[in-house]
């Protein structure tokens, strides 16, 4: 298997875990509040405004079900997959999400990756945080 080569940047971000955690949940709820935001994401074609599209996003990455504005009447078929796939990515973590990729691309998970996810996971011991992840699915 080639080795993937990691652009200069990437590496001096100096990613820890947390930082890892922190931008796997800060990332998706940015994109997720942009794509609310856009005009077709509404039903009437106009914007929902950041503030309600970001509420939404993060309403609905952290699986609280709090809302602003009425999603089966305010959002659009797009708007509301939005939503639907940001509840999807927060309801299993997008730790879990990483393993599935990893997996089916062939690559080990090390030691590092393990208590990355066991950290994610709220987990006690790094045994079996793979095994899990992949039992969620």
């Amino acid at each position: 298997m080639p080795k993937i080569k990691i652009p200069l940047f990437v590496r001096n971000l100096n990613l820890t875990s947390s930082r890892i955690i922190f931008l796997g949940f800060a990332v998706p709820l940015i994109v997720g509040a942009i794509l609310l935001n856009l005009p077709f994401s509404s039903s009437t074609g106009e914007s929902v405004g950041w503030l309600n599209a970001l509420f939404t996003s993060t309403s609905a990455i952290c699986v609280t079900g709090l809302v602003v504005i009425d999603t089966g009447s305010d959002f659009s078929h797009f708007g509301q997959i939005v939503i639907l796939f940001l509840i999807q990515l927060g309801g299993l973590g997008f730790m879990t999400y990483g393993v599935l990729i990893a997996v089916i691309m062939g690559r080990k998970i090390g030691l590092k990756e393990r208590m990355l996810i066991q950290q994610s996971a709220n987990a006690v011991t790094p045994q079996g945080v793979v095994r899990l992840s992949l039992i969620s699915f």
